[in-house]
């Protein structure tokens, strides 16, 4: 990879990196928004905390550059959700944050499809191997 391309590449997975693990503290210490928006998605206390595991987990492997990819669908998964959450029950707005949550979340689920894209080769070869085709590569 050229310089600039790998720098970006780089930003976009630690800025991924860390507004999920940033938002750690809030699923991990039951703050009460975090409480009350896994209640009206009906995820409480399960969900929360199942999701703060899989959101470490991917911040984690996302600062790997083996796993980079792996983390980053990961990561897109679970901002798809958040998202889905935010458009069919929370709102874009929950409690006041002005959106703020939701503007995370997409900002997370971009950094994730610029990891993805960047990773290509390496996602087709992964494939490739797990179907036993040549024909991906």
């Amino acid at each position: 990879m050229k310089k600039v391309p790998l720098i970006l590449y780089w930003l976009v997975r630690v800025l991924a990196a860390v507004i999920m693990v940033q938002t750690l503290y809030y699923k991990f210490s039951g703050s009460a928004e975090s409480v009350y928006i896994f209640s009206t998605v009906g995820m409480e206390p399960w969900g929360r905390i199942g999701i703060g595991v899989l959101e470490l987990i991917a911040s984690v492997l996302l600062l790997i550059n083996r796993t980079a990819w792996l983390a980053a669908m990961l990561a897109l998964g679970l901002m798809a959700g958040a998202i889905g959450m935010h458009l069919t029950m929370l709102g874009i707005e929950v409690q006041g944050d002005g959106g703020y949550l939701f503007l995370l979340a997409l900002t997370v689920a971009v950094c994730s499809a610029i990891v993805l894209v960047y990773n290509k080769a390496n996602i087709l070869k992964a494939m490739a191997t797990l179907t036993g085709s040549r024909k991906l590569l």
